[in-house]
């Protein structure tokens, strides 16, 4: 069914922007469902509003009924995505809609969903309730990136994150005393990055050499799920990924495991997950496919030179995270080996400062 796409006025625009601010509230708790925000404008003011909190519960439309300071019959509804018109974990937004009196409703983007594209509109077309799309489009649909990509393509959306001295060192020497390649606004956006995926993987050397906790301990935030990749099981169960109770760890092994060390970290409560191997590593494809069947939509590879190659070589980023720090490391270890060969090119590339570091984003696919 065609969906026809309507001119936007300065009101329009005006309110899917507040719109699309409500439904970041929501940002790094609704997964795998989408962020969606909700509005109710009547005679030119906002009556009501609400976004979707959590996985499982209310939608935004709901909330934003709910929210109505006053009747909404004539009013008009803006919202991010279109409306569900089937039973999941909770009813059709759908009808609520229409049982309300609202009389339009603008919507950013169509719902990828099979289960929905399309059809949510047609159902309040039928219910004689006027349809704009495509107030926003794009933004709506950079919001919603990683929902976009798992729904369509059924696996996660891989961020790469990368962190970096100017002459192309992840780690030298002076680490062992600084810690930290960036500065601190940096590593501050790193942790708000973490907090907005659902899992984070490392592989092995780097559970080893950092020793890491894989927190969010920077700024208020959820904490993510912390996956390390270990084909063999020779990880020791005192690193701090297994001994910090504060988020979830989950081992990715292979058969080649030694069943003595998996079986003492799942005594500790440690997560393990067997993936075939490809060449005696854990293949980052099937990995990828188990977590999107676990509900991991939005992953953030923080490991170091080999597994951001492999991931690299595999075609499975979508999207960089690039840190540049004015630092200039002289021996250290570089990104890739000099032999690894890789040429990509970036789009749609953003640059921003911060303090003293270069932060670059683009995407891959």
């Amino acid at each position: 069914m065609p969906i026809l796409k309507k001119e936007m006025s300065k009101l329009d625009l005006k309110f899917m922007r507040d719109t699309l601010n409500l439904a970041k509230k929501g940002v790094g708790l609704t997964s795998p469902n989408p962020m969606v925000g909700a509005i109710i404008v009547k005679d030119g003011y906002i009556i009501g509003k609400g976004y979707h909190k959590k996985a499982g519960e209310v939608h935004a439309e709901i909330n934003a009924l709910r929210d109505a300071k006053e009747g909404v019959k004539g009013a008009k509804l803006y919202v991010n995505l279109e409306p569900c018109n089937h039973f999941g974990k909770t009813p059709p937004c759908t009808q609520e809609i229409i049982n309300s009196g609202i009389k339009e409703v603008v919507i950013a983007m169509v719902d990828p969903n099979p289960l929905v594209s399309g059809r949510g509109i047609h159902e309040l077309k039928s219910s004689r309730i006027k349809i704009k799309v495509g107030i926003l489009e794009e933004e709506a649909k950079r919001l919603n990136e990683a929902y976009i990509y798992s729904i369509t393509h059924h696996l996660p959306f891989v961020q790469l994150k990368i962190a970096e001295s100017l002459d192309g060192k992840i780690y030298y020497p002076a680490l062992k005393e600084t810690r930290h390649i960036t500065g601190e606004e940096s590593r501050k956006e790193v942790h708000k990055l973490r907090s907005q995926v659902d899992a984070i993987i490392i592989g092995k050397n780097t559970a080893l050499i950092d020793n890491p906790l894989l927190t969010t301990r920077l700024v208020k935030g959820k904490n993510p799920i912390r996956i390390v990749l270990d084909s063999k099981g020779s990880l020791s169960p005192n690193l701090n990924l297994f001994k910090n109770k504060e988020a979830q760890t989950i081992v990715a092994t292979t058969e080649l495991a030694d069943k003595k060390a998996i079986s003492a970290l799942e005594r500790g409560g440690v997560e393990v997950i067997t993936i075939s191997p490809k060449d005696e590593k854990v293949d980052l494809g099937q990995l990828l496919i188990k977590l999107f069947k676990k509900g991991m939509i939005n992953l953030l590879v923080e490991g170091g030179s080999s597994l951001s190659f492999s991931f690299l070589k595999a075609e499975l980023v979508n999207k960089i995270v690039f840190y540049l720090s004015p630092v200039i490391a002289g021996h250290g270890l570089s990104l890739f080996k000099s032999q690894e060969s890789l040429l990509l090119r970036l789009k749609e590339v953003k640059y921003k400062r911060l303090g003293d570091d270069l932060r670059v984003i683009g995407y891959l696919k």
